[in-house]
């Protein structure tokens, strides 16, 4: 009877993940205030090599709220791809501060064309193609998260 409840409890705990997670991958909020107002997104971090390497890859659809972002050891020029990344997406390369630095919108699927950050950064946000536009998200924004080393 133990052993039962177990993996039930262990099936529904998968099942209550929020679409996109997973497992073990806990959502996390990042923000940014623009002129239509206070944007969010529940996101994924991929923050060590592994995770970043996978990132997207092999996900036919992603909610409109859901994003990943992605931390780098240090600032420096970051390069991505779309290799293995079935849906279109926006890149948005953020500095250490938090602030968006460049936007990459409505990148090719599969494609192994590089798409560099233009700059130095620490971080690239992933979210579905279109959003940033439709957002209002423009360079100079700031975004909120506990990664983003501000000097408030």
């Amino acid at each position: 009877m133990r052993f039962v409840f177990l993996c039930f409890f262990a099936l529904f705990t998968i099942a209550a993940q929020p679409a996109g997670a997973k497992s073990g991958s806990p959502m996390h909020t990042i923000s940014v205030q623009t002129a239509k107002g206070s944007q969010t997104w529940q996101i994924e971090l991929a923050s060590d090599a592994e995770s970043r390497a996978k990132g997207l890859m092999f996900r036919k659809q992603m909610d409109a709220d859901k994003g990943m972002l992605f931390r780098f050891e240090q600032t420096r020029p970051i390069a991505m791809w779309m290799k293995n990344t079935f849906i279109s997406l926006d890149m948005i390369f953020i500095r250490e501060d938090g602030t968006i630095a460049r936007i990459e919108s409505n990148t090719t699927p599969e494609s192994e064309e590089i798409v560099g950050s233009g700059e130095p950064v620490r971080y690239v946000l992933e979210i579905n193609a279109g959003q940033a536009e439709e957002k209002g998200l423009k360079p100079g924004m700031l975004f909120r998260h506990p990664w983003f080393v501000t000097s408030n």
